[in-house]
Protein backbone atom coordinates (compact mmCIF):
# COMPACT_ATOMS: atom_id res chain seq x y z
CA UNK A 1 0.00 0.00 0.00
CA UNK A 2 1.50 3.12 -0.89
CA UNK A 3 0.54 6.65 1.07
CA UNK A 4 0.88 10.31 -0.57
CA UNK A 5 2.98 12.55 0.63
CA UNK A 6 0.47 16.05 1.63
CA UNK A 7 3.26 18.33 2.17
CA UNK A 8 0.82 21.38 1.51
CA UNK A 9 -2.78 21.42 2.52
CA UNK A 10 -5.02 20.03 -0.19
CA UNK A 11 -7.09 23.25 -1.35
CA UNK A 12 -10.45 23.52 -1.52
CA UNK A 13 -12.94 26.64 -2.16
CA UNK A 14 -15.30 25.91 1.49
CA UNK A 15 -14.23 28.33 3.65
CA UNK A 16 -11.46 27.83 6.34
CA UNK A 17 -13.40 29.17 9.00
CA UNK A 18 -17.48 28.42 8.64
CA UNK A 19 -17.95 29.92 11.88
CA UNK A 20 -16.74 33.20 10.06
CA UNK A 21 -18.66 32.54 6.91
CA UNK A 22 -21.57 32.02 8.44
CA UNK A 23 -21.79 35.34 9.90
CA UNK A 24 -20.90 36.86 6.51
CA UNK A 25 -23.83 35.25 5.21
CA UNK A 26 -26.11 36.36 7.63
CA UNK A 27 -24.78 39.93 7.43
CA UNK A 28 -25.49 39.52 3.41
CA UNK A 29 -28.92 38.11 4.12
CA UNK A 30 -29.84 41.32 6.31
CA UNK A 31 -28.34 43.59 4.40
CA UNK A 32 -30.36 42.50 0.99
CA UNK A 33 -33.46 42.39 2.99
CA UNK A 34 -33.34 45.81 4.47
CA UNK A 35 -32.50 46.73 0.75
CA UNK A 36 -35.76 45.15 -0.68
CA UNK A 37 -37.89 46.73 2.48
CA UNK A 38 -36.87 50.48 1.55
CA UNK A 39 -36.93 50.39 -1.94
CA UNK A 40 -39.61 52.74 -1.96
CA UNK A 41 -37.33 55.32 -0.20
CA UNK A 42 -34.31 54.87 -2.99
CA UNK A 43 -34.20 56.10 -6.82
CA UNK A 44 -35.81 54.18 -9.04
CA UNK A 45 -32.80 54.26 -11.14
CA UNK A 46 -29.76 56.14 -10.96
CA UNK A 47 -26.59 56.37 -13.52
CA UNK A 48 -23.52 55.62 -12.74
CA UNK A 49 -20.52 58.15 -11.63
CA UNK A 50 -17.05 58.16 -13.58
CA UNK A 51 -15.59 56.22 -10.68
CA UNK A 52 -18.15 53.75 -10.51
CA UNK A 53 -17.67 52.69 -13.92
CA UNK A 54 -13.55 53.04 -12.61
CA UNK A 55 -13.77 50.17 -10.00
CA UNK A 56 -15.93 47.66 -11.98
CA UNK A 57 -13.07 48.19 -14.84
CA UNK A 58 -10.15 46.62 -13.79
CA UNK A 59 -7.61 44.39 -14.18
CA UNK A 60 -8.06 40.31 -13.86
CA UNK A 61 -7.57 39.14 -10.20
CA UNK A 62 -4.08 36.64 -9.75
CA UNK A 63 -4.92 36.79 -5.71
CA UNK A 64 -7.87 36.93 -3.99
CA UNK A 65 -8.70 39.63 -1.45
CA UNK A 66 -10.99 37.41 0.03
CA UNK A 67 -15.20 37.25 0.56
CA UNK A 68 -15.09 39.97 3.06
CA UNK A 69 -13.65 43.07 0.52
CA UNK A 70 -15.34 41.59 -1.90
CA UNK A 71 -18.78 41.74 -0.69
CA UNK A 72 -18.39 45.20 0.20
CA UNK A 73 -17.38 46.03 -3.04
CA UNK A 74 -20.32 44.81 -4.32
CA UNK A 75 -22.83 46.66 -1.75
CA UNK A 76 -20.31 50.52 -2.69
CA UNK A 77 -20.20 49.69 -6.87
CA UNK A 78 -23.27 47.21 -7.66
CA UNK A 79 -26.04 46.89 -5.73
CA UNK A 80 -27.09 50.77 -5.74
CA UNK A 81 -26.71 50.65 -9.81
CA UNK A 82 -29.15 47.97 -11.11
CA UNK A 83 -31.43 48.90 -13.86
CA UNK A 84 -34.33 49.78 -11.64
CA UNK A 85 -36.59 46.69 -12.34
CA UNK A 86 -37.28 46.02 -8.55
CA UNK A 87 -38.43 49.22 -7.44
CA UNK A 88 -42.69 49.97 -7.63
CA UNK A 89 -42.22 52.89 -10.08
CA UNK A 90 -40.75 51.02 -12.87
CA UNK A 91 -43.44 51.32 -15.09
CA UNK A 92 -40.49 50.37 -18.07
CA UNK A 93 -39.97 46.69 -20.14
CA UNK A 94 -41.91 44.24 -18.59
CA UNK A 95 -39.56 42.96 -16.59
CA UNK A 96 -40.10 40.75 -13.33
CA UNK A 97 -39.35 42.60 -10.01
CA UNK A 98 -39.15 39.32 -7.56
CA UNK A 99 -39.62 38.86 -4.12
CA UNK A 100 -38.06 37.81 -0.88
CA UNK A 101 -38.83 34.79 -0.77
CA UNK A 102 -37.87 34.12 -4.70
CA UNK A 103 -34.35 35.45 -3.71
CA UNK A 104 -33.81 32.59 -0.71
CA UNK A 105 -35.53 29.93 -2.94
CA UNK A 106 -32.94 30.64 -5.33
CA UNK A 107 -30.23 30.65 -2.27
CA UNK A 108 -31.34 27.31 -1.04
CA UNK A 109 -31.21 26.53 -5.05
CA UNK A 110 -27.70 27.51 -5.44
CA UNK A 111 -26.96 25.82 -1.87
CA UNK A 112 -28.49 22.11 -3.14
CA UNK A 113 -26.85 22.47 -6.72
CA UNK A 114 -28.78 20.06 -8.14
CA UNK A 115 -28.48 18.68 -11.97
CA UNK A 116 -31.65 19.18 -13.46
CA UNK A 117 -31.24 16.70 -16.57
CA UNK A 118 -33.48 14.46 -14.62
CA UNK A 119 -32.24 11.40 -12.10
CA UNK A 120 -34.39 9.47 -9.01
CA UNK A 121 -34.09 12.70 -7.08
CA UNK A 122 -36.46 15.34 -4.91
CA UNK A 123 -35.77 18.26 -6.92
CA UNK A 124 -36.85 16.56 -10.56
CA UNK A 125 -40.19 15.72 -8.85
CA UNK A 126 -40.31 19.54 -7.80
CA UNK A 127 -40.29 20.62 -11.23
CA UNK A 128 -42.52 17.98 -12.62
CA UNK A 129 -45.50 19.36 -9.88
CA UNK A 130 -44.73 23.18 -11.21
CA UNK A 131 -45.20 21.83 -14.96
CA UNK A 132 -48.01 20.38 -14.14
CA UNK A 133 -49.53 23.29 -11.86
CA UNK A 134 -48.83 25.02 -15.01
CA UNK A 135 -50.34 23.20 -17.34
CA UNK A 136 -53.51 23.17 -15.50
CA UNK A 137 -53.25 26.84 -14.75
CA UNK A 138 -53.00 27.89 -18.91
CA UNK A 139 -55.70 25.02 -19.53
CA UNK A 140 -53.75 22.44 -21.13
CA UNK A 141 -54.74 18.91 -21.41
CA UNK A 142 -52.66 16.90 -18.15
CA UNK A 143 -50.69 15.15 -20.95
CA UNK A 144 -48.77 17.65 -22.48
CA UNK A 145 -45.39 18.56 -21.90
CA UNK A 146 -43.47 20.91 -20.47
CA UNK A 147 -40.31 22.38 -19.11
CA UNK A 148 -38.65 25.18 -17.52
CA UNK A 149 -36.00 27.12 -19.33
CA UNK A 150 -34.53 30.77 -19.02
CA UNK A 151 -36.97 32.96 -20.55
CA UNK A 152 -39.01 33.63 -23.28
CA UNK A 153 -37.02 33.70 -25.73
CA UNK A 154 -35.53 30.46 -25.17
CA UNK A 155 -39.48 28.95 -24.41
CA UNK A 156 -40.52 30.24 -27.99
CA UNK A 157 -37.68 28.90 -29.32
CA UNK A 158 -38.11 25.50 -28.51
CA UNK A 159 -41.94 26.00 -29.18
CA UNK A 160 -40.63 26.37 -32.84
CA UNK A 161 -38.38 24.06 -33.26
CA UNK A 162 -41.01 21.31 -32.28
CA UNK A 163 -43.45 22.94 -35.08
CA UNK A 164 -40.34 22.41 -37.28
CA UNK A 165 -39.98 18.90 -36.35
CA UNK A 166 -43.54 18.45 -36.24
CA UNK A 167 -44.65 19.76 -39.66
CA UNK A 168 -41.53 20.01 -41.82
CA UNK A 169 -42.84 17.29 -43.60
CA UNK A 170 -39.52 15.57 -43.54
CA UNK A 171 -36.65 14.50 -40.96
CA UNK A 172 -35.24 17.75 -39.81
CA UNK A 173 -33.49 16.02 -37.16
CA UNK A 174 -31.67 13.48 -39.80
CA UNK A 175 -31.80 15.78 -43.14
CA UNK A 176 -31.28 19.34 -41.38
CA UNK A 177 -32.02 22.25 -43.99
CA UNK A 178 -29.28 21.34 -46.05
CA UNK A 179 -31.29 19.89 -48.73
CA UNK A 180 -33.63 20.80 -51.82
CA UNK A 181 -37.12 21.07 -51.50
CA UNK A 182 -40.12 23.60 -50.57
CA UNK A 183 -39.03 26.64 -48.60
CA UNK A 184 -40.82 26.14 -44.49
CA UNK A 185 -42.92 29.28 -43.59
CA UNK A 186 -43.54 30.99 -40.22
CA UNK A 187 -46.57 33.74 -39.81
CA UNK A 188 -46.57 36.44 -37.43
CA UNK A 189 -47.54 39.78 -37.16
CA UNK A 190 -45.54 43.09 -37.12
CA UNK A 191 -46.23 43.45 -33.37
CA UNK A 192 -44.80 39.81 -32.70
CA UNK A 193 -41.66 40.02 -30.47
CA UNK A 194 -38.66 39.81 -31.98
CA UNK A 195 -37.54 36.62 -30.95
CA UNK A 196 -39.54 35.37 -33.92
CA UNK A 197 -36.87 37.19 -35.91
CA UNK A 198 -34.04 35.39 -34.35
CA UNK A 199 -35.68 31.87 -33.95
CA UNK A 200 -36.15 32.16 -38.01
CA UNK A 201 -32.01 32.37 -38.41
CA UNK A 202 -31.04 30.52 -35.35
CA UNK A 203 -33.48 27.17 -36.99
CA UNK A 204 -31.71 27.77 -40.34
CA UNK A 205 -35.53 28.57 -41.57
CA UNK A 206 -34.13 32.44 -42.13
CA UNK A 207 -35.83 35.86 -42.03
CA UNK A 208 -37.31 35.13 -45.77
CA UNK A 209 -39.52 32.48 -44.24
CA UNK A 210 -40.99 34.62 -41.81
CA UNK A 211 -44.08 36.39 -42.66
CA UNK A 212 -44.96 39.59 -40.94
CA UNK A 213 -48.37 40.37 -41.49
CA UNK A 214 -50.48 43.54 -40.79
CA UNK A 215 -52.79 43.92 -37.78
CA UNK A 216 -55.83 45.77 -37.26
CA UNK A 217 -56.70 49.32 -35.44
CA UNK A 218 -56.81 46.75 -32.06
CA UNK A 219 -52.81 46.10 -32.76
CA UNK A 220 -54.39 42.23 -33.70
CA UNK A 221 -53.18 40.20 -36.40
CA UNK A 222 -55.22 40.56 -39.63
CA UNK A 223 -56.42 37.19 -40.07
CA UNK A 224 -57.89 38.07 -43.76
CA UNK A 225 -54.26 38.70 -44.79
CA UNK A 226 -52.82 35.54 -42.65
CA UNK A 227 -54.98 33.81 -45.06
CA UNK A 228 -53.87 35.09 -48.21
CA UNK A 229 -50.81 35.15 -47.30
CA UNK A 230 -50.95 31.12 -46.87
CA UNK A 231 -52.87 30.73 -49.83
CA UNK A 232 -49.83 32.90 -51.75
CA UNK A 233 -47.40 30.56 -50.59
CA UNK A 234 -49.14 27.43 -51.23
CA UNK A 235 -49.20 28.63 -54.77
CA UNK A 236 -45.49 29.35 -55.08
CA UNK A 237 -44.92 26.11 -53.64
CA UNK A 238 -43.73 26.73 -50.52
CA UNK A 239 -44.37 24.95 -47.37
CA UNK A 240 -46.70 26.77 -45.16
CA UNK A 241 -45.09 24.91 -41.16
CA UNK A 242 -46.62 27.43 -37.99
CA UNK A 243 -48.21 30.68 -37.26
CA UNK A 244 -47.19 32.42 -34.02
CA UNK A 245 -50.33 34.20 -32.13
CA UNK A 246 -49.33 36.26 -29.00
CA UNK A 247 -50.98 36.80 -25.86
CA UNK A 248 -50.09 39.88 -24.95
CA UNK A 249 -48.13 42.19 -27.55
CA UNK A 250 -44.78 43.75 -26.58
CA UNK A 251 -46.15 46.98 -27.42
CA UNK A 252 -49.87 47.38 -26.44
CA UNK A 253 -50.66 44.42 -24.62
CA UNK A 254 -53.18 43.14 -27.41
CA UNK A 255 -53.75 39.88 -27.76
CA UNK A 256 -54.68 38.33 -31.11
CA UNK A 257 -57.81 36.29 -31.80
CA UNK A 258 -56.39 33.51 -30.46
CA UNK A 259 -59.64 31.13 -31.36
CA UNK A 260 -59.83 32.06 -35.14
CA UNK A 261 -56.02 31.54 -34.99
CA UNK A 262 -56.40 28.03 -33.79
CA UNK A 263 -59.58 27.23 -35.96
CA UNK A 264 -57.32 28.43 -38.74
CA UNK A 265 -54.10 26.30 -38.30
CA UNK A 266 -56.84 23.15 -38.14
CA UNK A 267 -58.08 23.97 -41.12
CA UNK A 268 -54.89 24.53 -42.83
CA UNK A 269 -52.95 21.88 -41.05
CA UNK A 270 -50.30 24.08 -39.27
CA UNK A 271 -48.58 24.30 -36.03
CA UNK A 272 -50.06 27.18 -33.83
CA UNK A 273 -47.67 28.65 -31.57
CA UNK A 274 -48.66 30.81 -28.68
CA UNK A 275 -46.05 33.43 -27.26
CA UNK A 276 -48.04 34.47 -23.90
CA UNK A 277 -44.74 35.85 -22.49
CA UNK A 278 -46.51 37.82 -20.08
CA UNK A 279 -50.05 37.77 -21.34
CA UNK A 280 -50.90 34.22 -20.65
CA UNK A 281 -51.11 34.09 -17.05
CA UNK A 282 -54.18 36.21 -17.34
CA UNK A 283 -55.75 32.95 -18.07
CA UNK A 284 -55.18 32.54 -14.12
CA UNK A 285 -57.37 35.15 -13.63
CA UNK A 286 -61.94 34.42 -14.62
CA UNK A 287 -61.90 38.47 -15.58
CA UNK A 288 -59.32 38.31 -17.47
CA UNK A 289 -59.42 35.31 -19.05
CA UNK A 290 -61.75 36.03 -21.98
CA UNK A 291 -59.06 38.34 -23.19
CA UNK A 292 -56.86 35.24 -23.83
CA UNK A 293 -59.06 32.92 -24.79
CA UNK A 294 -57.57 30.25 -27.14
CA UNK A 295 -54.30 29.98 -26.14
CA UNK A 296 -55.28 27.02 -24.61
CA UNK A 297 -55.58 25.42 -28.00
CA UNK A 298 -52.32 26.10 -28.87
CA UNK A 299 -49.61 23.29 -29.95
CA UNK A 300 -47.51 24.74 -27.89
CA UNK A 301 -47.69 27.83 -25.68
CA UNK A 302 -44.26 30.00 -23.98
CA UNK A 303 -44.80 32.41 -20.99
CA UNK A 304 -42.64 34.04 -17.98
CA UNK A 305 -43.09 33.55 -14.87
CA UNK A 306 -40.19 36.06 -13.88
CA UNK A 307 -42.91 38.54 -15.08
CA UNK A 308 -46.50 37.90 -13.97
CA UNK A 309 -45.53 35.56 -11.45
CA UNK A 310 -43.22 38.08 -10.07
CA UNK A 311 -40.40 35.64 -9.62
CA UNK A 312 -36.40 36.33 -9.94
CA UNK A 313 -34.79 36.28 -13.37
CA UNK A 314 -34.84 33.72 -14.77
CA UNK A 315 -37.57 30.92 -15.03
CA UNK A 316 -39.68 30.70 -18.15
CA UNK A 317 -41.79 27.78 -19.20
CA UNK A 318 -42.65 26.34 -22.81
CA UNK A 319 -45.58 23.20 -23.05
CA UNK A 320 -46.37 21.42 -25.63
CA UNK A 321 -49.52 19.73 -26.15
CA UNK A 322 -47.95 16.35 -27.67
CA UNK A 323 -46.22 15.00 -25.25
CA UNK A 324 -44.34 12.53 -27.44
CA UNK A 325 -43.78 14.90 -30.48
CA UNK A 326 -42.09 17.59 -27.91
CA UNK A 327 -39.74 14.27 -26.82
CA UNK A 328 -38.96 12.98 -30.46
CA UNK A 329 -37.95 16.87 -31.37
CA UNK A 330 -35.10 16.82 -28.57
CA UNK A 331 -34.74 13.42 -27.71
CA UNK A 332 -31.05 11.45 -28.05
CA UNK A 333 -29.30 8.88 -26.51
CA UNK A 334 -25.74 8.07 -25.17
CA UNK A 335 -23.44 5.42 -23.20
CA UNK A 336 -22.32 7.76 -20.35
CA UNK A 337 -26.30 8.59 -19.94
CA UNK A 338 -28.00 5.42 -20.17
CA UNK A 339 -31.12 4.60 -17.72
CA UNK A 340 -30.19 2.02 -15.16
CA UNK A 341 -33.25 -0.13 -12.97
CA UNK A 342 -31.79 1.22 -9.83
CA UNK A 343 -29.65 3.73 -8.56
CA UNK A 344 -29.14 7.80 -9.44
CA UNK A 345 -30.14 7.93 -13.01
CA UNK A 346 -32.76 5.62 -12.34
CA UNK A 347 -35.37 8.30 -12.75
CA UNK A 348 -33.83 8.87 -16.23
CA UNK A 349 -32.83 12.62 -17.46
CA UNK A 350 -36.86 13.43 -18.88
CA UNK A 351 -35.73 17.36 -18.73
CA UNK A 352 -32.94 16.73 -21.05
CA UNK A 353 -34.57 15.20 -23.84
CA UNK A 354 -37.31 17.98 -24.00
CA UNK A 355 -34.97 21.09 -24.95
CA UNK A 356 -30.73 21.53 -26.06
CA UNK A 357 -29.44 21.53 -22.27
CA UNK A 358 -28.62 18.93 -20.34
CA UNK A 359 -27.56 20.92 -17.35
CA UNK A 360 -30.25 22.60 -15.71
CA UNK A 361 -30.53 25.02 -12.82
CA UNK A 362 -32.80 24.13 -9.96
CA UNK A 363 -35.00 27.01 -11.47
CA UNK A 364 -39.16 24.92 -10.41
CA UNK A 365 -37.74 25.37 -6.47
CA UNK A 366 -38.76 29.16 -6.27
CA UNK A 367 -41.76 28.76 -8.22
CA UNK A 368 -42.84 25.32 -6.19
CA UNK A 369 -42.34 27.56 -2.85
CA UNK A 370 -44.35 30.96 -4.60
CA UNK A 371 -47.39 28.51 -5.84
CA UNK A 372 -47.44 26.92 -1.77
CA UNK A 373 -46.38 29.84 0.13
CA UNK A 374 -48.75 32.70 -1.71
CA UNK A 375 -51.28 30.57 -3.26
CA UNK A 376 -53.04 31.22 -6.72
CA UNK A 377 -55.35 33.35 -5.04
CA UNK A 378 -53.04 36.05 -4.02
CA UNK A 379 -50.94 36.02 -7.39
CA UNK A 380 -54.12 36.27 -9.57
CA UNK A 381 -55.47 39.09 -7.48
CA UNK A 382 -52.03 40.63 -8.01
CA UNK A 383 -52.18 40.46 -11.99
CA UNK A 384 -55.96 41.73 -11.42
CA UNK A 385 -54.61 44.80 -9.44
CA UNK A 386 -51.75 45.60 -12.21
CA UNK A 387 -54.69 45.50 -14.97
CA UNK A 388 -56.70 48.02 -12.77
CA UNK A 389 -53.59 50.11 -12.53
CA UNK A 390 -53.01 50.06 -16.18
CA UNK A 391 -56.76 51.21 -16.90
CA UNK A 392 -56.43 53.89 -14.09
CA UNK A 393 -53.46 55.37 -15.91
CA UNK A 394 -55.55 55.49 -18.74
CA UNK A 395 -58.43 56.89 -17.31
CA UNK A 396 -56.39 59.92 -15.80
CA UNK A 397 -54.65 60.08 -19.02
CA UNK A 398 -57.74 59.94 -20.86
CA UNK A 399 -59.17 62.97 -18.78
CA UNK A 400 -56.63 65.21 -18.89
CA UNK A 401 -56.00 68.02 -21.57
CA UNK A 402 -52.63 67.70 -21.76
CA UNK A 403 -51.91 63.98 -22.08
CA UNK A 404 -52.83 61.46 -25.00
CA UNK A 405 -53.76 57.88 -25.15
CA UNK A 406 -51.71 56.48 -27.96
CA UNK A 407 -53.05 52.89 -27.84
CA UNK A 408 -56.10 50.93 -26.62
CA UNK A 409 -55.11 49.68 -23.05
CA UNK A 410 -56.58 45.72 -23.41
CA UNK A 411 -54.37 44.58 -20.43
CA UNK A 412 -51.38 46.09 -18.79
CA UNK A 413 -49.62 48.20 -21.17
CA UNK A 414 -50.51 52.08 -21.66
CA UNK A 415 -49.01 54.26 -24.18
CA UNK A 416 -48.99 58.14 -23.80
CA UNK A 417 -47.43 61.14 -24.70
CA UNK A 418 -47.67 64.71 -23.50
CA UNK A 419 -49.45 66.92 -26.11
CA UNK A 420 -49.15 70.96 -26.53
CA UNK A 421 -51.36 72.84 -28.78
CA UNK A 422 -49.70 74.04 -31.93
CA UNK A 423 -47.12 71.20 -31.76
CA UNK A 424 -46.97 68.62 -34.59
CA UNK A 425 -45.76 64.87 -34.28
CA UNK A 426 -42.54 65.62 -35.19
CA UNK A 427 -42.34 68.23 -32.43
CA UNK A 428 -44.43 66.36 -29.91
CA UNK A 429 -41.90 63.36 -29.98
CA UNK A 430 -38.95 64.99 -29.08
CA UNK A 431 -40.62 66.73 -26.41
CA UNK A 432 -41.84 63.47 -25.15
CA UNK A 433 -38.30 61.75 -26.01
CA UNK A 434 -36.51 64.58 -23.71
CA UNK A 435 -39.50 64.05 -21.24
CA UNK A 436 -38.22 60.44 -20.91
CA UNK A 437 -34.79 60.87 -20.38
CA UNK A 438 -35.39 63.27 -18.14
CA UNK A 439 -37.79 61.06 -15.91
CA UNK A 440 -35.60 58.32 -15.72
CA UNK A 441 -32.85 60.65 -14.66
CA UNK A 442 -34.73 61.96 -11.98
CA UNK A 443 -35.27 58.50 -10.55
CA UNK A 444 -38.62 59.06 -9.79
CA UNK A 445 -40.01 56.77 -12.54
CA UNK A 446 -39.01 54.40 -15.06
CA UNK A 447 -40.72 54.39 -18.44
CA UNK A 448 -39.85 52.99 -21.46
CA UNK A 449 -40.64 53.82 -24.91
CA UNK A 450 -42.20 52.48 -28.37
CA UNK A 451 -43.48 54.57 -31.19
CA UNK A 452 -47.04 53.95 -32.70
CA UNK A 453 -47.94 55.05 -36.01
CA UNK A 454 -44.92 57.53 -36.14
CA UNK A 455 -45.68 59.25 -32.69
CA UNK A 456 -43.02 59.06 -29.97
CA UNK A 457 -45.05 57.11 -26.72
CA UNK A 458 -43.90 56.73 -23.08
CA UNK A 459 -44.88 53.05 -22.49
CA UNK A 460 -46.02 52.15 -19.14
CA UNK A 461 -46.13 48.16 -18.63
CA UNK A 462 -47.95 46.71 -15.00
CA UNK A 463 -46.41 43.29 -13.89
CA UNK A 464 -44.89 44.75 -9.88
CA UNK A 465 -46.49 43.48 -7.21
CA UNK A 466 -44.64 46.60 -5.39
CA UNK A 467 -46.80 49.56 -7.39
CA UNK A 468 -49.38 51.41 -5.87
CA UNK A 469 -52.11 53.78 -6.96
CA UNK A 470 -50.05 56.92 -5.31
CA UNK A 471 -47.02 55.18 -7.87
CA UNK A 472 -49.96 56.29 -10.90
CA UNK A 473 -50.78 59.67 -9.60
CA UNK A 474 -46.71 60.79 -9.02
CA UNK A 475 -46.17 59.90 -12.38
CA UNK A 476 -49.34 61.48 -13.72
CA UNK A 477 -47.99 64.96 -12.08
CA UNK A 478 -44.51 64.37 -13.25
CA UNK A 479 -45.16 63.50 -16.84
CA UNK A 480 -47.47 66.68 -17.20
CA UNK A 481 -44.71 69.17 -15.14
CA UNK A 482 -41.87 67.79 -16.56
CA UNK A 483 -43.35 68.29 -20.33
CA UNK A 484 -44.75 71.68 -19.57
CA UNK A 485 -41.02 72.71 -18.86
CA UNK A 486 -39.55 71.15 -22.07
CA UNK A 487 -42.26 72.68 -24.44
CA UNK A 488 -41.97 76.03 -22.74
CA UNK A 489 -38.04 75.84 -23.18
CA UNK A 490 -38.96 75.45 -26.92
Amino acid sequence: MTTRNTPTPELTLDPADWDSFRQLAHQMVDDMVEHLRTLRDQPAWQPMSSDVRQHLREPLPREGQGAEATYQQFLDYVLPYANGNRHPRFFGWVQGNGTPLGMMADMLAAGMNPHMAGFDQAPALVESQVLAWLTQLVGFPESASGLLVLGGTMANVLGLAVARHAKAGFDVREHGLQREGPRLVVYASTETHGWATKSAELLGLGRRSLRLLPVDASFRMDLGALREAIAADRRAGHHPLCVIGTAGTVNTGASDDLVGLAALCREEGLWFHVDGAFGALAAMSDKLRPGVRGLEQADSLAFDLHKWMYQPFDVACVLVRDAAVHRAAFASSASYLATLERGVISGGLPFADRGIDLTRGFRALKVWMALKAHGVGLLTQLIEQNVEQARYLAERVSAHPELELLAPVPLNIVCLRFKREGLDDGALNRVNQELLLRLQESGLAVPSSTVLAGRFALRCCFVNHRTRFEDIDALVEAVVRTGRRIAEEG
